[in-house]
Protein backbone atom coordinates (compact mmCIF):
# COMPACT_ATOMS: atom_id res chain seq x y z
CA UNK A 1 0.00 0.00 0.00
CA UNK A 2 2.81 2.42 0.90
CA UNK A 3 4.47 1.78 -2.44
CA UNK A 4 1.19 2.49 -4.25
CA UNK A 5 0.72 5.77 -2.34
CA UNK A 6 4.31 6.82 -3.12
CA UNK A 7 3.78 6.08 -6.80
CA UNK A 8 0.60 8.16 -6.87
CA UNK A 9 2.33 11.05 -5.13
CA UNK A 10 5.15 10.94 -7.67
CA UNK A 11 2.61 10.98 -10.51
CA UNK A 12 0.86 13.93 -8.91
CA UNK A 13 4.14 15.83 -8.60
CA UNK A 14 5.02 15.06 -12.21
CA UNK A 15 1.62 16.19 -13.46
CA UNK A 16 1.85 19.39 -11.40
CA UNK A 17 5.27 20.16 -12.81
CA UNK A 18 4.09 19.39 -16.33
CA UNK A 19 1.05 21.63 -15.86
CA UNK A 20 3.14 24.49 -14.48
CA UNK A 21 5.68 24.10 -17.25
CA UNK A 22 2.80 24.13 -19.72
CA UNK A 23 1.50 27.40 -18.29
CA UNK A 24 4.96 28.94 -18.42
CA UNK A 25 5.45 27.72 -21.98
CA UNK A 26 2.06 29.08 -23.00
CA UNK A 27 2.62 32.43 -21.30
CA UNK A 28 6.18 32.72 -22.49
CA UNK A 29 5.18 31.38 -25.90
CA UNK A 30 2.73 34.24 -26.22
CA UNK A 31 5.46 36.41 -24.74
CA UNK A 32 7.78 35.05 -27.43
CA UNK A 33 5.34 36.18 -30.10
CA UNK A 34 4.79 39.61 -28.54
CA UNK A 35 8.54 40.09 -27.91
CA UNK A 36 9.32 39.10 -31.48
CA UNK A 37 6.85 41.61 -32.88
CA UNK A 38 8.01 44.18 -30.33
CA UNK A 39 11.69 44.02 -31.16
CA UNK A 40 10.94 43.95 -34.91
CA UNK A 41 8.92 47.15 -34.53
CA UNK A 42 11.56 48.65 -32.24
CA UNK A 43 14.35 47.90 -34.71
CA UNK A 44 12.39 49.55 -37.51
CA UNK A 45 11.49 52.47 -35.25
CA UNK A 46 15.05 53.18 -34.11
CA UNK A 47 17.34 51.94 -36.88
CA UNK A 48 20.77 50.39 -36.39
CA UNK A 49 22.58 53.29 -34.70
CA UNK A 50 19.79 54.40 -32.34
CA UNK A 51 19.08 50.76 -31.49
CA UNK A 52 22.76 50.42 -30.56
CA UNK A 53 22.54 53.52 -28.34
CA UNK A 54 19.53 52.06 -26.54
CA UNK A 55 21.13 48.59 -26.27
CA UNK A 56 24.23 50.06 -24.63
CA UNK A 57 22.18 51.93 -22.02
CA UNK A 58 19.91 48.98 -21.30
CA UNK A 59 22.87 46.61 -20.89
CA UNK A 60 24.65 49.02 -18.55
CA UNK A 61 21.58 49.40 -16.33
CA UNK A 62 20.93 45.65 -16.36
CA UNK A 63 24.39 44.99 -14.90
CA UNK A 64 23.22 46.06 -11.44
CA UNK A 65 19.40 46.01 -11.68
CA UNK A 66 19.22 42.81 -9.59
CA UNK A 67 20.50 44.70 -6.54
CA UNK A 68 17.23 46.65 -6.45
CA UNK A 69 15.59 43.72 -4.68
CA UNK A 70 18.77 42.56 -2.88
CA UNK A 71 17.69 39.01 -3.67
CA UNK A 72 14.53 39.33 -1.56
CA UNK A 73 12.43 37.82 -4.36
CA UNK A 74 14.52 34.64 -4.32
CA UNK A 75 14.46 34.64 -0.50
CA UNK A 76 10.66 34.85 -0.79
CA UNK A 77 10.61 31.89 -3.17
CA UNK A 78 12.77 29.79 -0.87
CA UNK A 79 10.95 30.43 2.42
CA UNK A 80 7.38 30.73 1.19
CA UNK A 81 7.35 27.73 -1.20
CA UNK A 82 7.21 25.37 1.76
CA UNK A 83 5.45 27.65 4.27
CA UNK A 84 2.87 29.82 2.57
CA UNK A 85 1.75 31.44 5.80
CA UNK A 86 4.95 33.52 5.56
CA UNK A 87 3.63 35.35 2.49
CA UNK A 88 2.75 38.76 3.95
CA UNK A 89 5.99 39.52 5.79
CA UNK A 90 8.26 38.24 3.03
CA UNK A 91 6.30 40.16 0.37
CA UNK A 92 6.60 43.31 2.48
CA UNK A 93 10.34 42.66 2.67
CA UNK A 94 10.52 42.56 -1.15
CA UNK A 95 8.66 45.86 -1.56
CA UNK A 96 10.83 47.70 0.98
CA UNK A 97 14.04 46.70 -0.76
CA UNK A 98 12.90 47.51 -4.28
CA UNK A 99 11.30 50.86 -3.44
CA UNK A 100 14.38 52.15 -1.62
CA UNK A 101 17.32 50.60 -3.44
CA UNK A 102 16.00 51.25 -6.96
CA UNK A 103 16.11 55.01 -6.40
CA UNK A 104 19.64 54.85 -4.99
CA UNK A 105 20.86 52.71 -7.89
CA UNK A 106 19.21 54.92 -10.52
CA UNK A 107 21.03 58.00 -9.21
CA UNK A 108 24.32 56.12 -8.97
CA UNK A 109 24.01 54.80 -12.53
CA UNK A 110 23.17 58.29 -13.79
CA UNK A 111 26.40 59.58 -12.26
CA UNK A 112 28.60 56.70 -13.49
CA UNK A 113 27.11 56.51 -16.96
CA UNK A 114 28.96 59.57 -18.23
CA UNK A 115 32.31 57.90 -17.44
CA UNK A 116 31.50 54.46 -18.87
CA UNK A 117 29.15 54.93 -21.85
CA UNK A 118 29.32 57.10 -24.93
CA UNK A 119 27.52 60.46 -24.50
CA UNK A 120 24.37 59.43 -26.42
CA UNK A 121 23.82 56.34 -24.26
CA UNK A 122 24.80 58.09 -21.01
CA UNK A 123 22.14 60.78 -21.58
CA UNK A 124 19.26 58.30 -21.20
CA UNK A 125 20.55 56.26 -18.27
CA UNK A 126 18.32 57.73 -15.53
CA UNK A 127 14.85 57.09 -17.07
CA UNK A 128 16.05 53.70 -18.28
CA UNK A 129 17.28 52.85 -14.76
CA UNK A 130 13.92 53.77 -13.18
CA UNK A 131 12.15 51.53 -15.68
CA UNK A 132 14.47 48.55 -15.19
CA UNK A 133 15.54 48.85 -11.53
CA UNK A 134 12.12 49.75 -10.16
CA UNK A 135 9.25 48.88 -12.49
CA UNK A 136 10.63 45.72 -14.06
CA UNK A 137 11.91 44.38 -10.72
CA UNK A 138 8.51 44.97 -9.09
CA UNK A 139 6.73 43.09 -11.87
CA UNK A 140 9.27 40.25 -11.74
CA UNK A 141 8.97 39.96 -7.95
CA UNK A 142 5.18 39.79 -8.21
CA UNK A 143 5.60 36.90 -10.63
CA UNK A 144 7.84 35.20 -8.06
CA UNK A 145 5.01 35.40 -5.53
CA UNK A 146 2.71 33.32 -7.70
CA UNK A 147 5.60 31.07 -8.64
CA UNK A 148 6.05 30.22 -4.95
CA UNK A 149 2.36 29.30 -4.79
CA UNK A 150 2.84 27.27 -7.99
CA UNK A 151 0.22 29.42 -9.70
CA UNK A 152 2.27 29.64 -12.87
CA UNK A 153 -0.78 30.60 -14.91
CA UNK A 154 -0.87 33.98 -13.15
CA UNK A 155 2.91 34.37 -13.38
CA UNK A 156 2.82 33.73 -17.11
CA UNK A 157 0.00 36.20 -17.69
CA UNK A 158 1.71 38.90 -15.62
CA UNK A 159 4.94 38.49 -17.57
CA UNK A 160 2.96 38.68 -20.77
CA UNK A 161 1.26 41.93 -19.72
CA UNK A 162 4.41 44.08 -19.87
CA UNK A 163 5.40 42.60 -23.22
CA UNK A 164 2.00 43.33 -24.69
CA UNK A 165 2.03 46.90 -23.37
CA UNK A 166 5.45 47.50 -24.91
CA UNK A 167 4.31 45.96 -28.18
CA UNK A 168 1.31 48.28 -28.34
CA UNK A 169 3.52 51.27 -27.52
CA UNK A 170 6.04 50.38 -30.22
CA UNK A 171 3.24 49.88 -32.76
CA UNK A 172 1.72 53.28 -31.98
CA UNK A 173 5.10 55.01 -32.24
CA UNK A 174 5.89 53.36 -35.58
CA UNK A 175 2.44 54.28 -36.90
CA UNK A 176 2.58 57.90 -35.65
CA UNK A 177 6.30 58.81 -35.75
CA UNK A 178 7.71 56.28 -38.25
CA UNK A 179 11.17 56.92 -36.75
CA UNK A 180 12.19 57.79 -33.19
CA UNK A 181 15.31 58.36 -31.13
CA UNK A 182 16.50 56.13 -28.31
CA UNK A 183 15.49 58.84 -25.80
CA UNK A 184 11.90 58.96 -27.09
CA UNK A 185 11.61 55.20 -26.79
CA UNK A 186 13.09 55.09 -23.26
CA UNK A 187 10.60 57.68 -22.00
CA UNK A 188 7.65 55.85 -23.57
CA UNK A 189 8.90 52.51 -22.22
CA UNK A 190 9.23 54.00 -18.73
CA UNK A 191 5.54 54.89 -18.54
CA UNK A 192 4.56 51.44 -19.85
CA UNK A 193 6.78 49.74 -17.25
CA UNK A 194 5.28 51.81 -14.44
CA UNK A 195 1.79 50.78 -15.53
CA UNK A 196 2.86 47.13 -15.54
CA UNK A 197 4.30 47.43 -12.02
CA UNK A 198 1.08 48.96 -10.69
CA UNK A 199 -1.01 46.16 -12.19
CA UNK A 200 1.40 43.53 -10.78
CA UNK A 201 1.20 44.84 -7.20
CA UNK A 202 -2.58 45.24 -7.45
CA UNK A 203 -2.92 41.62 -8.64
CA UNK A 204 -0.91 40.28 -5.71
CA UNK A 205 -2.93 42.39 -3.25
CA UNK A 206 -6.31 41.34 -4.65
CA UNK A 207 -5.51 37.63 -4.86
CA UNK A 208 -3.32 37.11 -1.79
CA UNK A 209 -3.62 40.10 0.53
CA UNK A 210 -1.70 43.11 1.78
CA UNK A 211 1.98 42.99 2.74
CA UNK A 212 3.27 43.31 6.28
CA UNK A 213 6.51 45.04 7.10
CA UNK A 214 8.88 43.38 9.55
CA UNK A 215 12.23 45.21 9.93
CA UNK A 216 13.69 42.23 11.74
CA UNK A 217 13.18 40.09 8.65
CA UNK A 218 15.26 42.51 6.61
CA UNK A 219 18.24 42.06 8.92
CA UNK A 220 17.67 38.33 9.14
CA UNK A 221 17.92 37.60 5.40
CA UNK A 222 19.91 40.56 4.04
CA UNK A 223 23.15 38.56 3.76
CA UNK A 224 21.44 35.64 2.04
CA UNK A 225 19.60 37.99 -0.32
CA UNK A 226 22.84 39.77 -1.16
CA UNK A 227 24.30 36.43 -2.15
CA UNK A 228 21.40 35.80 -4.54
CA UNK A 229 21.66 39.32 -5.99
CA UNK A 230 25.38 38.94 -6.46
CA UNK A 231 24.81 35.67 -8.27
CA UNK A 232 22.18 37.23 -10.54
CA UNK A 233 24.39 40.25 -11.22
CA UNK A 234 27.28 38.04 -12.29
CA UNK A 235 24.86 36.38 -14.70
CA UNK A 236 23.96 39.82 -16.06
CA UNK A 237 27.64 40.68 -16.23
CA UNK A 238 28.55 37.99 -18.73
CA UNK A 239 25.34 38.69 -20.68
CA UNK A 240 25.56 42.50 -20.78
CA UNK A 241 29.23 43.46 -20.44
CA UNK A 242 29.77 43.04 -24.18
CA UNK A 243 27.03 45.51 -25.16
CA UNK A 244 28.17 47.96 -22.47
CA UNK A 245 31.74 47.79 -23.76
CA UNK A 246 30.68 48.22 -27.37
CA UNK A 247 28.91 51.37 -26.20
CA UNK A 248 32.00 52.49 -24.28
CA UNK A 249 34.09 52.30 -27.46
CA UNK A 250 31.45 54.28 -29.38
CA UNK A 251 30.55 51.34 -31.65
CA UNK A 252 26.83 52.16 -31.76
CA UNK A 253 26.15 50.61 -35.15
CA UNK A 254 28.10 47.46 -34.29
CA UNK A 255 26.21 47.34 -30.99
CA UNK A 256 22.90 47.52 -32.86
CA UNK A 257 23.92 44.63 -35.12
CA UNK A 258 25.14 42.49 -32.24
CA UNK A 259 22.29 43.36 -29.86
CA UNK A 260 19.75 42.40 -32.51
CA UNK A 261 21.29 38.94 -32.91
CA UNK A 262 21.62 38.52 -29.15
CA UNK A 263 17.96 39.43 -28.75
CA UNK A 264 17.01 36.55 -31.05
CA UNK A 265 19.14 34.22 -28.90
CA UNK A 266 17.36 35.38 -25.74
CA UNK A 267 13.95 34.75 -27.30
CA UNK A 268 15.05 31.31 -28.49
CA UNK A 269 16.12 30.48 -24.91
CA UNK A 270 12.64 31.17 -23.48
CA UNK A 271 11.51 27.49 -23.51
CA UNK A 272 14.56 26.49 -21.46
CA UNK A 273 13.92 29.21 -18.89
CA UNK A 274 10.24 28.16 -18.79
CA UNK A 275 11.22 24.68 -17.64
CA UNK A 276 13.62 26.09 -15.04
CA UNK A 277 11.13 28.64 -13.68
CA UNK A 278 8.31 26.11 -13.42
CA UNK A 279 10.57 23.71 -11.54
CA UNK A 280 12.17 26.24 -9.15
CA UNK A 281 9.77 25.66 -6.22
CA UNK A 282 10.37 21.91 -6.66
CA UNK A 283 14.13 22.49 -6.69
CA UNK A 284 13.88 24.16 -3.28
CA UNK A 285 11.66 21.39 -1.90
CA UNK A 286 13.91 18.60 -3.20
CA UNK A 287 17.04 20.54 -2.29
CA UNK A 288 15.97 20.72 1.36
CA UNK A 289 16.54 16.94 1.44
CA UNK A 290 20.06 17.27 0.04
CA UNK A 291 21.95 18.14 -3.13
CA UNK A 292 21.56 14.60 -4.46
CA UNK A 293 17.79 15.10 -4.68
CA UNK A 294 17.84 18.49 -6.44
CA UNK A 295 20.63 17.21 -8.70
CA UNK A 296 18.50 14.25 -9.72
CA UNK A 297 15.68 16.63 -10.64
CA UNK A 298 18.12 18.83 -12.55
CA UNK A 299 19.48 15.90 -14.54
CA UNK A 300 16.00 14.75 -15.52
CA UNK A 301 15.09 18.25 -16.73
CA UNK A 302 18.44 18.68 -18.47
CA UNK A 303 17.60 15.92 -20.93
CA UNK A 304 14.57 17.86 -22.16
CA UNK A 305 16.39 21.21 -22.09
CA UNK A 306 19.31 19.91 -24.18
CA UNK A 307 16.99 18.93 -27.01
CA UNK A 308 15.42 22.37 -26.92
CA UNK A 309 18.91 23.88 -27.11
CA UNK A 310 19.79 21.78 -30.15
CA UNK A 311 16.54 22.64 -31.94
CA UNK A 312 17.05 26.35 -31.20
CA UNK A 313 20.64 26.27 -32.50
CA UNK A 314 19.69 24.57 -35.76
CA UNK A 315 16.71 26.85 -36.29
CA UNK A 316 18.71 30.05 -35.71
CA UNK A 317 21.55 28.96 -37.96
CA UNK A 318 19.37 28.20 -40.96
CA UNK A 319 16.76 30.95 -40.45
CA UNK A 320 19.26 33.75 -39.76
CA UNK A 321 19.15 35.11 -43.37
CA UNK A 322 15.55 36.31 -42.92
CA UNK A 323 16.59 38.96 -40.34
CA UNK A 324 17.19 41.81 -42.88
CA UNK A 325 13.82 41.17 -44.50
CA UNK A 326 12.06 41.52 -41.14
CA UNK A 327 13.89 44.32 -39.33
CA UNK A 328 15.53 46.16 -42.22
CA UNK A 329 18.63 45.99 -44.41
CA UNK A 330 20.62 47.97 -41.86
CA UNK A 331 20.80 44.78 -39.77
CA UNK A 332 22.24 42.56 -42.56
CA UNK A 333 25.36 41.76 -40.54
CA UNK A 334 23.15 40.40 -37.76
CA UNK A 335 22.87 37.24 -39.87
CA UNK A 336 26.53 36.40 -39.27
CA UNK A 337 26.28 37.46 -35.65
CA UNK A 338 23.34 35.15 -35.01
CA UNK A 339 25.09 32.20 -36.62
CA UNK A 340 28.06 32.71 -34.30
CA UNK A 341 25.77 32.93 -31.26
CA UNK A 342 23.35 30.11 -32.10
CA UNK A 343 24.97 27.54 -29.74
CA UNK A 344 24.33 29.65 -26.63
CA UNK A 345 20.87 28.12 -25.82
CA UNK A 346 22.51 24.67 -25.81
CA UNK A 347 25.15 25.82 -23.31
CA UNK A 348 22.53 27.64 -21.22
CA UNK A 349 20.42 24.51 -20.90
CA UNK A 350 23.37 22.92 -19.09
CA UNK A 351 24.36 25.72 -16.73
CA UNK A 352 20.76 26.71 -15.92
CA UNK A 353 19.53 23.26 -14.87
CA UNK A 354 22.65 22.30 -12.93
CA UNK A 355 22.84 25.79 -11.43
CA UNK A 356 19.20 25.57 -10.29
CA UNK A 357 20.03 22.29 -8.55
CA UNK A 358 22.77 24.06 -6.56
CA UNK A 359 20.50 26.99 -5.66
CA UNK A 360 17.68 24.70 -4.57
CA UNK A 361 19.99 22.81 -2.23
CA UNK A 362 21.19 25.97 -0.48
CA UNK A 363 24.58 25.73 -2.17
CA UNK A 364 24.33 29.03 -3.97
CA UNK A 365 27.90 29.96 -3.08
CA UNK A 366 29.23 27.37 -5.52
CA UNK A 367 27.03 28.66 -8.32
CA UNK A 368 27.99 32.24 -7.51
CA UNK A 369 31.68 31.37 -7.56
CA UNK A 370 31.32 29.82 -11.01
CA UNK A 371 29.45 32.86 -12.29
CA UNK A 372 32.13 35.20 -10.89
CA UNK A 373 34.77 33.25 -12.77
CA UNK A 374 32.62 33.38 -15.92
CA UNK A 375 32.08 37.14 -15.57
CA UNK A 376 35.80 37.82 -15.08
CA UNK A 377 36.62 35.54 -18.01
CA UNK A 378 34.06 37.34 -20.18
CA UNK A 379 35.37 40.78 -19.22
CA UNK A 380 38.94 39.80 -20.06
CA UNK A 381 37.93 38.35 -23.41
CA UNK A 382 35.85 41.40 -24.32
CA UNK A 383 38.64 43.76 -23.27
CA UNK A 384 40.96 41.93 -25.64
CA UNK A 385 38.64 41.09 -28.53
CA UNK A 386 36.18 44.00 -28.91
CA UNK A 387 38.72 46.75 -29.74
CA UNK A 388 40.19 44.47 -32.43
CA UNK A 389 37.16 42.70 -33.86
CA UNK A 390 34.07 44.69 -32.76
CA UNK A 391 30.86 42.69 -32.50
CA UNK A 392 32.60 39.53 -33.75
CA UNK A 393 34.92 39.62 -30.74
CA UNK A 394 31.89 40.03 -28.46
CA UNK A 395 30.26 36.97 -30.07
CA UNK A 396 33.38 34.84 -29.54
CA UNK A 397 33.56 35.93 -25.90
CA UNK A 398 29.88 35.06 -25.30
CA UNK A 399 30.25 31.58 -26.80
CA UNK A 400 33.33 30.75 -24.76
CA UNK A 401 31.81 32.13 -21.55
CA UNK A 402 28.51 30.22 -21.72
CA UNK A 403 30.33 27.05 -22.69
CA UNK A 404 32.78 27.37 -19.80
CA UNK A 405 29.98 28.08 -17.30
CA UNK A 406 28.09 24.99 -18.48
CA UNK A 407 31.15 22.83 -17.83
CA UNK A 408 31.80 24.38 -14.40
CA UNK A 409 28.22 24.10 -13.09
CA UNK A 410 27.84 20.54 -14.34
CA UNK A 411 31.16 19.47 -12.81
CA UNK A 412 30.51 21.10 -9.42
CA UNK A 413 26.92 19.84 -9.12
CA UNK A 414 27.98 16.30 -10.05
CA UNK A 415 30.82 16.21 -7.53
CA UNK A 416 28.75 17.66 -4.69
CA UNK A 417 25.88 15.24 -5.32
CA UNK A 418 28.29 12.33 -5.12
CA UNK A 419 29.80 13.57 -1.86
CA UNK A 420 26.27 14.43 -0.54
CA UNK A 421 27.17 17.89 0.80
CA UNK A 422 24.49 18.96 3.26
CA UNK A 423 22.34 22.01 2.40
CA UNK A 424 22.44 25.10 4.59
CA UNK A 425 19.80 25.14 7.30
CA UNK A 426 16.45 26.60 6.29
CA UNK A 427 15.19 29.14 8.82
CA UNK A 428 11.49 29.88 8.92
Amino acid sequence: MKRFIDEQLEKLKASSLARNTGWMLLGQGLGFLSQTLYFVLLARLLGTSQYGIYAGTFAFVSLVAQYSSLGSDTVFLRYVSGKRENFQTYWGNVLIFICTLSMVLSLLLHFLGRFILNPESAAIVFPSAIGVCFSTQIAFAAGRVFQAFEQLRVTAMMNLLTNVLRLITAFIMVFVLHHATARQWVIASLFVSLAGAIVAVATVTIKLGLPKFAPGLIRKHAAEGLQYSFSQSTSSAYNDLDKTMLSHYGMNEANGIYAMAYRVVEIATIPIFSIRDAAMPRFFIEGSKGIEHSYKLGRSLLTKALWLGVISAVGMFFLAPIIPYIVGKGFSESVSALRWLCLIPFFRSIHQMTGAALTGAGLQKYRTANQCIAAAFNFGLNLWLIPKYGWLGAAWASLLTDGALGIMNFTVATRLSRSAVKPSAVVA
